[in-house]
């Protein structure tokens, strides 16, 4: 965090300076923390102009200082400095004549943000391409997400070569370790489906990290939306044993283990629609059953091996609510907007043993086929994506 007293002392400094050239003179340690205070709605604006004419005056030497910078910088620092060192390459005379050495020392320390690694890397590629791409071989296990994609990538394109070339037990030894190692939605489903083609197992569950046990109550009331506000006794009490007064009576706890390899856990396989009477009318072409105006709770214990920071991610094209060990986590009041894996990210902090996580899942009254989906899927993982996983394994039905 920027101290206030250097802050104020670097936006004196700055200010002091005459617009044109003395900006080059001035070291970009004081114009740094100036460019990482600025905000949202233009605070700082003013003095962080002034501090970016410093930072796009440095020699190209300073590269791996102001990617540095980027460390723990928000977005809209990052967005400055980004341009910054655009300015400083041009000015460089283009990629060319960058200081490779330094930029590979920077991009070995994997504790420098990701964002700015990944800057590095693509201006390490832009002077020595050949250099880069020797880089990426040890990379396949690298923390920012980009670079292990690209890393895994080469993998791939290896197997691919392998394949072609009729060596499918090399190829398929090949593809199992891209696998093992990516960490991209859209590339673990493509090489899932390459794999098993070769006669291989994947394991799409385990490496996601979906939780497919869990106890599940319902239906309770969501007429005209009403129920996503309304506190219902499992946000107040979680009892498994409790009979609770439901949306049309008494409803209970009943354990669910989902077996769709994705943890997709589909509410309305529990909560089926009554049969409609002998004499009624056939539905309407555009509608489809399913019951509607209703919410579900789930609860699943993940038992922690440490205390150490995580993240759900959910995915439901329903409105939602989670609590970690009773304290809210996040919410939002959205229907049918689609299902995607990691959809929405939450930062969280485990605690070491058993951790209680509890998901209400909303569905509201319109009767339409892309309305009807009740489900979520919800996995546990670190920053990157790497699942982490319960003691006692994944695939355990919730106590």
């Amino acid at each position: 965090m920027v101290s206030h007293h250097r802050f104020l002392g670097a936006v004196a400094l700055l200010l002091s300076l005459p617009s044109g050239g003395v900006a080059v003179a001035s070291p970009i340690t004081d114009a740094l923390p100036v460019i990482r205070a600025v905000d949202h709605e233009g605070k700082g604006n003013a003095a962080a102009a002034k501090a970016w004419s410093v930072i796009a005056a440095a020699d190209a030497s300073a590269l791996p200082d102001i990617l540095a910078g980027m460390d723990g910088a928000n977005p809209i620092a990052a967005n400055w400095l980004r341009s910054a060192i655009d300015a400083v390459v041009t000015k460089a005379g283009g990629n060319a004549r960058l200081p490779v050495d330094s930029l590979v020392r920077f991009l070995a320390e994997t504790k420098h943000d990701p964002r700015a690694r990944r800057l590095a890397f693509d201006l390490v590629r832009g002077a020595d391409a050949a250099r880069a791409d020797k880089l990426l071989d040890g990379m396949v296990e690298d923390p920012s997400v980009e670079l292990r994609r690209d890393a895994v990538a080469k993998v791939i394109a290896r197997a691919d070569a392998l394949k072609t070339g009729e060596k499918k037990e090399e190829a398929l030894v090949a593809y199992q370790k891209a696998f093992s190692a990516s960490r991209n939605v859209e590339q673990i489903q493509a090489l899932a489906t390459t794999i098993r083609e070769l006669g291989g197992t994947v394991d799409l569950t385990g490496h996601f990290g979906f939780l497919r046990g869990w106890q599940i109550v319902g239906p309770f009331d969501n007429t005209d939306g009403k129920g996503f506000a309304t506190v219902y006794p499992p946000e107040e009490t979680l009892d498994l044993s409790a009979a609770l007064d439901g949306k049309e009576g008494k409803v209970s706890w009943q354990p669910v283990e989902t077996a769709d390899e994705y943890g997709v856990v589909n509410v309305n396989l529990s909560y089926p629609p009554p049969a409609p009477p002998a004499d009624a009318k056939p539905a309407d072409s555009d509608s489809k059953e399913g019951l509607k105006g209703v919410i579900a709770y789930a609860v699943t214990e993940f038992v922690s091996a440490e205390d150490r920071p995580a993240e759900i991610r959910l995915g439901t094209k329903n409105a939602w609510k989670i609590w970690l060990n009773g304290s809210p986590v996040f919410e939002r009041e959205e229907y049918h907007r689609g299902m995607e894996i990691d959809q929405y990210r939450m930062p969280v902090t485990l605690r070491k043993g058993p951790n209680t996580i509890l998901i209400k899942v909303c569905q509201d009254e319109q009767r339409r086929p892309w309305t009807t989906e009740w489900e979520f899927q919800l996995r546990v993982c670190d920053e990157v994506g790497t699942a982490i996983h319960p003691l006692g394994g994944p695939d355990s039905v919730a106590k």
